[in-house]
């Protein structure tokens, strides 16, 4: 059984990783894979629990002679519902943020954009769309950052190769944005919610390895671009008698909401609460304000219209669900033995973290990004005798980092990737011939220096 549980779970990121050829959405597998190893697991679990949970099983019991009700029963309460609450941290989180951008868009706050980054200097649009992207990203979920600035882009640029190549960029800005904080990745926050760094020590080694990363491509592009580049004319959308606030008002609701995230380490920090709740605190917050600011509408019963792209909330819906199904499916094979066995195997073989992160680098660039930080931080579990694996240790920066620059290389590596390339019409062989080797060259480059500064410190 351990076996087949395992094979599920290696097939189902084949399928993953080949999403493009297959057609076959990854979030479903993802969620399929979950759910035909939980019930393999539960339903041949008497071998598990008794070699791996004997102690626990038996006290679990107390005295009640065995019998397979009573190991579903312990399977379905002390080994999976630990899962549940792990995957919950981090999708109760993404719906927090994707609340807050809901409430933010639908009132206008991102409208400035538009107006602020329109320009006919090529270099000038370029660094502003991707600056933008990079601040955004570091705050808000990968998906909310990409389709927000997409949409800007495509609002100002009227030709399709400008906006494959802008768009190319602005993607590259969102993975190293995303990189820099715990809040701005999944995979970060997975790492936070661990509790294997700390947020101000992750982003104090990520500032500058993320900075090159994206700078240098950018610096690239931006000295083969004309000076000049043919923009639209920007159209705001039409609010009518759906908001009528002012700036200070949306001025308002911006700071609350993006300071608010800002907020969220310190307030895990202080209080040592999963994140997700200080998420949903800056929530709650923001939505009393905007009530308070939106009352004239609200008592005369006329509701605010979602301004929300569809594409973003489907996304973010997927994301979500991949991120759950992944979660419990590494957990079912985490508890069958394999992931400790091949754990073990990785050490013999390698042993060396830096090596083990360049794999992983090389992984991501086909395989989601996320899948494949994912699988490799589960062969570890926190120690206190290896500084490579302690807090804040060099193995939990270098599996990040390497995911991010591998999500990069091909830009298939991430749900955000594949946003881009379906919103600008990029194909693979383009982005392999005009970005792949400035994201290998930089990524090479920050990852070297990330490397330095994890040996040196």
């Amino acid at each position: 059984m351990t076996i087949l549980i395992t094979s599920i779970l290696i097939i189902s990121l084949l399928f993953i990783a080949t999403e493009r050829q297959t057609n076959i959405n990854k979030a479903a597998v993802a969620v399929f894979a979950c759910t035909l190893g939980w019930v393999l697991y539960i339903s041949f679990g008497a071998d598990f629990v008794e070699s791996r949970h004997q102690y626990d099983y038996t006290a679990f019991l107390n005295g009640i002679k065995p019998n397979s009700e009573a190991v579903k029963m312990y399977i379905a309460k002390d080994i999976f519902l630990p899962y549940i609450g792990r995957a919950a941290e981090i999708v109760l989180f993404l719906l927090a943020t994707m609340s807050i951008v809901e409430i933010l868009n639908s009132n206008g706050c991102f409208d400035f954009l538009t107006l602020w980054i329109r320009t006919r200097n090529s270099k000038l649009l370029m660094w502003k769309l991707t600056a933008f992207a990079f601040f955004m990203s570091a705050n808000l979920d990968n998906i909310s950052t990409i389709v927000l600035m997409l949409t800007v882009t495509n609002s100002i640029l009227p030709r399709t190769k400008d906006r494959m190549i802008y768009g190319s960029m602005v993607l590259v800005a969102v993975i190293f944005g995303g990189t820099l904080t715990v809040i701005g990745d999944p995979t970060g926050l997975a790492l936070w919610n661990k509790g294997v760094i700390t947020a101000s020590n992750y982003s104090l080694s990520m500032l500058l390895p993320c900075l090159l990363a994206w700078s240098i491509p950018t610096l690239i592009v931006t000295y083969k671009l004309n000076n000049t580049v043919d923009i639209e004319r920007p159209s705001l959308p039409y609010r009518g008698d759906d908001t009528n606030l002012n700036v200070w008002q949306r001025l308002v609701l911006f700071l609350v909401g993006i300071g608010g995230l800002w907020f969220i380490p310190t307030f895990h920090d202080i209080t040592k609460l999963p994140p997700f709740l200080g998420a949903l605190c800056v929530l709650s917050l923001l939505w009393i304000v905007n009530e308070v600011i939106n009352h004239s509408l609200l008592i005369g019963n006329r509701r605010l219209r979602s301004r929300s792209p569809q594409r973003m909330q489907y996304n973010t819906t997927q994301q979500i669900l991949y991120i759950l199904g992944v979660i419990l499916a590494l957990g079912v094979v985490t508890e069958t033995g394999s992931i400790a066995w091949f754990s073990q195997q990785i050490d013999q073989l390698i042993g060396n973290v830096w090596v083990i992160g360049v794999i992983t680098a090389v992984i991501s660039t086909v395989l989601d990004s996320f899948a494949s930080c994912m699988t490799m931080i589960s062969l570890h579990d926190i120690s206190l005798n290896d500084p490579y694996y302690a807090m804040n240790g060099a193995y939990w920066k270098v599996l990040s980092f390497g995911t991010a620059v591998g999500g990069s290389i091909l830009g298939i590596g991430s749900i955000s990737g594949i946003v881009m390339m379906q919103m600008q019409g990029v194909t693979l062989k383009w982005y392999f011939k005009h970005v792949t080797p400035l994201t290998l060259f930089a990524g090479i480059i920050a990852f070297s220096l990330l490397c330095l500064q994890l040996t040196l410190l």
